[in-house]
């Protein structure tokens, strides 16, 4: 032993063994030490356990909200999938293209491909009484309750689509309520007006480029408030003849498949089928703004709730500065014994990342539980009306829980860099 050195009986047993740079296990053990035992300064203690709790905090904050995000995304993609089918064709350009029976035969001889529906949709001016709206009528073929989820939600009424001359009209509950209209009893009809394809107004007899017809009101769905104040689905013939369309005009062509996973093959074959001139569109994008900004607002809050992790770095690089000050007579003794700048850096480092597993993984403790007890007792309501439920929906992914650890870790090895790198390069002082 070095004359004079000053020593710690918390480092050095009787016989300690020389420290070289190779014993790669023994500054975990050390970091263990220094993290359980009690600092001389009781502040440092504090700071460490303050750093730990935002650790704690911010890890619980960042899992939750995204679960939260992972649960109203899967509740948005089930509710506009009842609406929206797996693909839809429709025009390039222009509101309306030809569907010819050898194409029709194409689509029904894919083998993923479970059914599609010939679709016409244009905005109609609505008229119930003295009282007027406007919507987006759609006309759809007695295969759409096969490709689409709409009869599904009716909440009033039945899915009766009528005939071309005897429409039947299944109302969106928002247009049902600006219309003060109740299908199960009212005896009157649903006047409809659609300006006919390709038409413009004439300025002698307005109505002359307007068609007009009655629907009877026969059901009443709730979707989501997009859809149930937007939309009135009716008979396809009805409206083709309502606008004029030929025989083989369709607004587009709503398909549904026997596996969605393989919506990216079958959108590839309808492309090399159809041309450029049509339009084949996964469900994602015909929804493509609003799963945009669903998965933006998810990255945005992820961000922000980050910011609780970098405010815990700040503690942490106090707690490991302070630590650093406190344990120099170590730090002397281990560099005597053999230990390189390498050894006492990672000792520190691994102080820090200690602080920062502990914290996370009680906070994934906490956050498991919170989420847990969302799903059983539906603690936390959910307000408004938009949806069918009354209660944030929740699911935990375990991409979520890797992202929020490698967030931890990175948040960590940076906070304890600068006081590993001051441990490691302090310079040795042999007092005689």
């Amino acid at each position: 032993m070095i004359p004079g050195l000053c020593t710690s009986p918390e480092l050095l047993p009787n016989d300690p063994p020389p420290i070289t740079n190779r014993s790669s296990k023994m500054f975990l053990t050390f970091a263990w030490r220094y993290f359980k035992a009690k600092k001389t300064t009781n502040a440092i203690n504090i700071i460490a356990w303050v750093s730990m709790a935002a650790i704690v905090v911010g890890t619980a904050s960042l899992i939750i909200v995204l679960s939260v995000f992972n649960g109203l995304e899967d509740l948005v993609k089930s509710l506009y999938s009842s609406f929206y089918t797996d693909i839809k064709i429709t025009a390039a350009s222009g509101k309306f293209i030809g569907f010819s029976h050898d194409q029709l035969q194409a689509i029904g001889g894919i083998k993923q491909v479970s059914g599609y529906s010939l679709v016409v949709e244009d905005k109609a001016f609505l008229q119930f009484g003295e009282i007027q709206s406007v919507a987006y009528l759609k006309g759809v073929d007695s295969n759409y309750h096969h490709v689409a989820g709409v009869a599904d939600k009716l909440v009033r009424g039945k899915f009766d689509l009528g005939t071309a001359d005897e429409p039947g009209a299944i109302l969106g509950a928002g247009i049902e309520n600006a219309l003060g209209i109740d299908a199960e009893k009212s005896i009157s009809p649903l006047s409809v007006y659609l300006f006919k394809k390709g038409s413009s107004v004439n300025a002698s007899d307005p109505m002359a480029s307007v068609s007009n017809g009655n629907m009877a009101p026969t059901g009443i769905f709730i979707i989501q408030q997009d859809f149930d104040q937007k939309y009135v689905i009716t008979n396809l013939n009805f409206i083709k003849r309502m606008l004029d369309l030929g025989p083989d005009e369709y607004g587009g062509v709503e398909i549904s498949l026997r596996d969605p996973e393989q919506t990216s093959a079958i959108q590839a074959r309808l492309k090399e089928i159809f041309g450029d001139r049509y339009l084949v569109q996964t469900r994602y994008e015909q929804n493509q703004g609003l799963y945009g900004v669903m998965r933006t607002e998810k990255w945005v809050i992820y961000a922000v709730l980050s910011l609780i992790l970098v405010v815990a770095a700040f503690n942490m690089i106090g707690a490991l500065t302070m630590l650093v000050l406190e344990k120099q007579k170590d730090i002397q003794v281990l560099k005597a014994m053999g230990a390189g700048n390498n050894y006492i850096q990672s000792i520190f480092l691994t102080e820090g990342l200690l602080l920062a597993v502990l914290g996370g993984g009680a906070g994934f403790l906490v956050a498991i539980v919170t989420c847990w007890l969302q799903v059983r007792y539906k603690l936390v309501p959910l307000q408004g009306d938009s949806f069918l439920i009354d209660y944030y929906p929740v699911k935990m992914v375990m991409s979520d829980f890797l992202l929020v650890l490698t967030t931890i870790l990175v948040v960590a090895l940076l906070a304890s860099w600068f006081p590993s790198r001051k441990a490691a390069f302090q310079a040795i002082e042999l007092k005689s």
